[in-house]
């Protein structure tokens, strides 16, 4: 068990093997009570094929609102990013979870990440004038995002098949630090970064 928990995010040995000592100090039916719920994430939890964001309903209830603006784009990390984009309610657009950012030396290569996948559906949605680009301004993430608004917005080897996509590519306002994550960003500074937004 503590194995299994070290394996979390942030959590290391020593912080696991509380968690194990807490957990053996609980009644049976609260642990119980959490086994099923680690249980459910598998077995209601699925990833929506046009946003690639964890949902309880195919397609979420994001891409599935008539009421959001067609035209808008929003490419996110990952599906934490959603909720934190939506608490601001300054975003009323659609979202896609590229999955990561690029990183050769772990592997993280274009075809790891949904990039085919955001160029599909540009092709497939002319409706969508702008891709904002709302990764994390890491050097992964500025990477990522000079590849990405490269392949987006009609320059040279754009597109899959060196198809120019011919988008408006912004990315967000420098209201967030470099070397910030998205994800710890409260929401008036999100806020303003996506008002203030330019181009890629």
């Amino acid at each position: 068990m503590v194995s299994a928990l070290g394996q979390l995010p942030g959590v290391g040995p020593k912080t696991a093997l509380r968690y194990v000592y807490h957990l053996l100090k609980q009644p049976r039916q609260e642990t119980e009570r959490i086994a099923r719920h680690l249980l459910s994430l598998a077995e209601l939890i699925k990833i929506c094929p046009r946003c690639f964001s964890f949902s309880q309903s195919i397609p979420c209830d994001i891409c599935r609102d008539p009421n959001r603006v067609p035209g808008l784009l929003c490419v996110v990390e990952e599906s934490r990013d959603i909720a934190t984009f939506e608490d601001t309610g300054v975003f009323k657009g659609y979202y896609l979870v590229l999955g990561g950012t690029l990183n050769p030396i772990e592997g993280i290569t274009p075809d790891v990440l949904h990039v085919r996948d955001l160029e599909d559906r540009l092709k497939a949605e002319p409706a969508i004038e702008e891709v904002i680009l709302a990764l994390s301004p890491t050097a992964s993430g500025e990477t990522t995002m000079l590849y990405l608004a490269r392949r987006l917005s009609g320059g040279a080897g754009s597109g899959s098949a060196g198809q120019p996509l011919g988008r408006r590519v912004t990315r967000l306002a420098r209201g967030l630090p470099i070397g910030a994550s998205i994800e710890y960003a409260d929401e008036v500074t999100l806020g303003d970064a996506l008002r203030g937004r330019r181009s890629a």
